[in-house]
């Protein structure tokens, strides 16, 4: 018998040139993948909390002295919001001083912030509805979680402040 000899060579073989191409497609990917988490990281967070923390650090002693102010005048402070309408809502906030009594002559003002998007955040000052009861209709609020910030003023000087974490159910 005699052998014959092929030269073809086995089209399922792995060569050098295979690995290296499977290499570059793997690392490619891996690159390109970084690359555009790169730039959509840096494009959708600035990273910036407060545009100056040298002027945040210096205010910090006002802080804590207007809060234990704000301690010992112990008001009463509650507040309530509801829907009215698709997208809007209702705030009510009751004030009244130490001895219960309801406070006038003061300006309150909420703030509305939402936790993700900034430029869903609204700010409205509430009117007197006698009886130490202000109220305020701000439209343009989705359902979902949002901090209320109330500030109180009186005679331009800001007298009350309170940050809480709410959730507005859908219609």
């Amino acid at each position: 018998m005699t052998m014959v000899q092929s030269n073809m060579k086995d089209p399922k073989a792995i060569t050098g040139k295979t690995v290296l191409a499977w290499l570059a497609c793997f690392f490619g990917v891996i690159f390109a993948a970084n690359a555009i988490f790169i730039y959509l990281a840096l494009g959708t967070f600035p990273g910036v909390v407060v545009d100056s923390s040298y002027e945040a650090g210096q205010a910090y002693n006002q802080e804590i002295a207007a809060a234990k102010a704000q301690t010992e005048r112990n008001w009463q402070i509650s507040s309530d919001i509801s829907r009215s309408g698709n997208d809007g809502a209702r705030l009510v906030v009751t004030a009244a001083d130490a001895e219960g009594s309801p406070l006038y002559g003061v300006e309150i003002r909420a703030f509305l912030r939402h936790p993700a998007q900034a430029n869903l955040d609204r700010e409205t000052v509430l009117r007197a509805d006698g009886g130490g009861k202000y109220v305020a209709d701000v439209e343009g609020l989705p359902a979902g979680n949002w901090t209320l910030v109330l500030e109180i003023t009186e005679d331009g000087a800001r007298k009350f402040r309170s940050e809480n974490r709410i959730f507005l159910a859908s219609e």
